[in-house]
Formats: C-alpha cells, sequence, structure tokens
C-alpha cells in the first residue's frame, strides 16, 4: 500500500516551489511602474472597450496590435470573439481593449436637417456631404421638386453599413467614430482592413468603477473563504478540517494568481473580470475533493476505530484517489479543448480554470489530509507534554 502520509514532507517542499515563485511575482505588483507582477485589464483599470466587425475579412490580431502601437496605444489587447448576427450567422468580431480614449460619435445628417437649407438657397446648403456631390447651376435649383441629394445614401464614415453582423442589441445602431483618439484609431483600421460595418460593443469604464469592481472581487474571495471555513467546521464538528481546507484552498489562489503573475511580468499577460469568476470557481472546486476526503476520513474513524490516526488518513486517501483523479481529469480534458479551440476572450479564463482545478486536486490529496495528520500529532504530543506535567 502506498504511503501517501509517510512521504508528505516531500508534497510540502513540492508546494513550495510552486507556491514560493509565484507569491514573490504576486509581491512585486505593488511595486511602482506597473512592468511586474499581475497584469490588470482595463476591468480593473478603467478603459474603453470597443468590438467591430469588418465587411471584407477578419483582420490578424497581431496586425491590428501593430495599428494600436502605431497609434500610441501599446497596452491594449486584441481578441476575436465570436457572435450570432441578425440574419442567424456566425460572426467573428474584433475585440480591442484599451485605455481610455473619447467615444465621440459624428451624427449622420438626417434628411429634415438638410431639406430646409437648401430650400432656403442659402449658402449653408453646400456644406452638407450630399449636396456638395451634385452640385446645381443655380441655387434655387435646391428648391425643385426632385428628391433631396441628402436622401440619396452617401459615404460617411460615421454611418453603420448595413450587415448581416450587426446584432439587434441596441448598440448596433452606434457608428464608427470620426473624432477623438478612436476616430484615429478607426480611421487606421479601416484604412489597413476595410470598411467597418458593424459594431457591436462600444463602452468606456472609469476608473471609480473599476475600484469598485476591484474592492468588491477582493470582497467575494474572502467571504467565500470564510463561509467554507465555517461549513467546513459545523459539518464535520473540527476546526482543524476546516483550518485545513483553508490553508490547501489558499494554495491553490497562490498557485493561480502567481503563475498569472509570472506570466503578466514576462509575456503581459492580463486579467480580466472573468479571472475573479475563475478564481471563485476554482475554490469551490477545490474545497469539493476535501470534503470528499475528510467525510471518508469521518467514516474510517468510526469502522476503524483504534488505528493509528494518520494510518487511517492514509486509507482514506488512497480510497477517493481514483474518483478524484477521474473527475478532475475529466474536466481538465474538456478545459484543454477549450484551451485550444475556444475563442481568445475566453481564453484567460479557460486557462486560470486549468491552473486552478490542477493544483485543487493534488492539494486536497497531498496537503490537507497531511495538514490535518501533522496537527493532530501535534495535539497528541501537547495533551500527553501536559498530562506528564500534571502527573510529574
Amino acid at each position: 500500500m502506498f504511503d501517501v502520509i509517510g512521504r508528505r514532507k516531500w508534497f510540502y517542499l513540492f508546494s513550495l516551489a510552486i507556491t514560493v515563485p509565484g507569491f514573490i511575482f504576486i509581491l512585486l505588483t505593488f511595486v511602482p511602474g506597473g512592468k511586474l507582477g499581475l497584469q490588470p485589464s482595463i476591468d480593473f483599470t478603467g478603459g474603453t472597450i470597443w468590438e467591430v466587425h469588418f465587411a471584407n475579412a477578419t483582420p490578424d490580431p497581431a496586425g491590428v496590435k501593430d495599428v494600436l502601437i502605431a497609434q500610441g496605444l501599446p497596452d491594449s489587447t486584441v481578441a476575436i470573439t465570436s457572435s450570432t448576427g441578425s440574419t442567424g450567422t456566425q460572426c467573428q468580431y474584433v475585440l480591442i481593449r484599451t485605455i481610455e480614449i473619447g467615444l465621440r460619435e459624428e451624427p449622420s445628417p438626417s434628411p429634415s436637417a438638410s431639406a430646409s437649407p437648401s430650400a432656403s438657397g442659402s449658402p449653408g446648403a453646400s456644406s452638407s456631404p450630399g449636396a456638395s456631390a451634385s452640385p446645381s447651376p443655380s441655387g434655387s435649383a435646391a428648391a425643385s421638386p426632385s428628391p433631396s441629394p441628402s436622401a440619396s445614401p452617401s459615404p460617411s464614415a460615421s454611418s453603420v453599413p448595413t450587415s448581416s453582423c450587426v446584432s439587434n442589441s441596441s448598440t448596433t445602431s452606434t457608428g464608427v467614430p470620426t473624432d477623438g483618439k478612436l476616430g484615429a484609431l478607426a480611421t487606421a483600421l479601416q484604412a489597413k482592413y476595410g470598411p467597418i460595418d458593424g459594431v457591436l460593443q462600444q463602452s468606456s469604464v472609469g476608473p471609480v468603477v473599476s475600484q469598485e469592481v476591484t474592492t468588491q472581487a477582493g470582497f467575494l474571495i474572502i467571504a467565500g473563504s470564510f463561509g467554507i471555513l465555517l461549513w467546513v467546521t459545523f459539518r464535520f464538528h473540527d476546526y482543524r478540517m476546516g483550518a485545513t481546507a483553508i490553508i490547501a484552498l489558499v494554495h491553490d489562489v497562490i498557485v493561480v494568481v502567481g503563475t498569472f503573475a509570472i506570466l503578466g511580468t514576462f509575456f503581459g499577460l492580463q486579467i480580466d473580470a472573468l479571472f475573479v469568476t475563475a478564481m471563485l470557481t476554482v475554490i469551490g472546486f477545490s474545497v469539493h475533493d476535501t470534503i470528499v476526503v475528510f467525510d471518508r476520513i469521518r467514516e474510517n474513524r468510526i469502522r476503524h476505530k483504534g488505528e493509528p490516526f494518520s494510518a487511517i488518513v492514509n486509507h482514506s486517501i488512497l480510497q477517493t484517489l481514483g474518483r478524484s483523479i477521474n473527475t478532475s481529469l475529466t474536466v481538465l480534458i474538456t478545459l484543454s479543448a477549450l484551451l485550444l479551440f475556444g475563442g481568445d476572450a475566453i481564453r484567460v479564463f479557460v486557462l486560470a480554470l486549468l491552473i486552478g482545478i490542477t493544483s485543487g486536486t493534488y492539494s486536497s490529496i497531498f496537503n490537507a489530509s497531511c495538514l490535518l495528520v501533522d496537527w493532530h500529532q501535534w495535539d497528541d504530543r501537547r495533551r500527553a507534554a501536559e498530562i506528564a506535567a500534571q502527573t510529574g
């Protein structure tokens, strides 16, 4: 029989080897400069989200990134997303996340507004794009009963051409910006990749909102961990089980966050709001496996009363080992497929789940149970020393 508990020091060393470097890089996040440690996205720092569809073809994210760098936006991220258009077709969009820039949009000229100045024959009629496209020999010609020039379709950078890849949401009426930094970016992208015929998302996140998201994310993780501690302690009537479950949970959080801190330092990988969702999922999955092992320990303490506690725990781990590995492996296969073939928009979320669930399975088997044994043995030695002192 494999002695898991007897080799627990090796498992502790392995856990230190994978948590200490990550913890160091997490601390480097607070170093001024923002180039080390975790790299938060605009969900936490504030910025602009712009998701568009190109009429000709979906551009390469690397090429779009080059355009953003040329526009003075080097810290932006680009991802390709998919959505169902108005006709039910599957369309690919370019999702751009950048620093907060203007979202001003030049309104398209309305037929009623352009018809009134042309009827009066005032010089202002020549300012209409449609009127300048078809000059008349005299100013009175504009008052003819023929249709107003502005009623005919005229190319405008601020209007969105009809496309089947425009969602039915109200945001699709938003035109392509022409003013400000975002207008310059739209012009540069259209010059390289052709016209933009659909705007799926165009919004800006201010620093106040992003600060609230950061605060709420930390509160959710702390509240979830505290609730788990109370429930496990109540369920098993042993505060040591609750505490060791939380220690294993903290181990998994450090592994995931530390990995992203390392990837953010060397590869610029950013974390977004979905990362918080992934962390809460990892916390639940980690404790789920730990509770399965602890429940078997509780049963075996009744069935094998009188045996050493370390032997009971080791037997319980071996009994649940196959079940834990099979459950986790099924999830990991699915997550690996999503990581390889899924879209860029969910890649950070899937990677966090993949790392967290792997770490959660390991910590539930080789950390939480081993720590429980060490805690029991320490309590036994302490009680023996107290009894020896009293009798002496």
